[in-house]
């Protein structure tokens, strides 16, 4: 069995913004050299979220207004306890928590198995500074 394993890095000037990955992994696939396996895509902190959906701007503007609906920023600690610690992202991981930690994709064929329109996403919900992405591949 193979496996590769490649760390993506990020920094998205914006408090919340979402980030097309597609490419990026299905290069840490290819020089892996695994034709049939699976690959792991896994955000690394607990403000931010990998997905799969389509890549349509009006889509991604739908999830912010969306997820602010759900867990609005909100600075003070009236709203959420975890700001009492003296952080301000309570609706950060909130966010995260929605959209999910991590995806995985099948390996078929030394390509990304994917549905018709679908691509993986790196959601920030906490920016301005320097964030990880796993990228775990495995298979023959």
């Amino acid at each position: 069995m193979k496996s590769q394993t490649e760390y993506l890095r990020f920094n998205v000037p914006a408090r919340m913004g979402f980030v097309n990955i597609t490419g990026e992994v299905e290069r840490v696939v290819g020089e892996s050299g695994v034709r049939e396996g699976l690959v792991l895509v896994n955000a690394m902190h607990i403000t931010a979220s990998v997905f799969i959906n389509d890549n349509e701007s009006g889509l991604h503007e739908d999830y912010k207004r969306w997820l602010e609906d759900l867990a609005p920023f909100d600075p003070s600690p009236d709203r959420y306890h975890h700001n009492r610690t003296g952080e301000d992202n309570g609706d950060a991981h909130h966010k995260r928590q929605i959209m999910g930690r991590e995806v995985v994709v099948a390996i078929t064929d030394g390509r990304l198995d994917f549905g018709p329109w679908e691509q993986i996403f790196y959601g920030e919900f906490d920016g301005r500074r320097s964030k990880r992405v796993l990228v775990k591949v495995i298979g023959e």
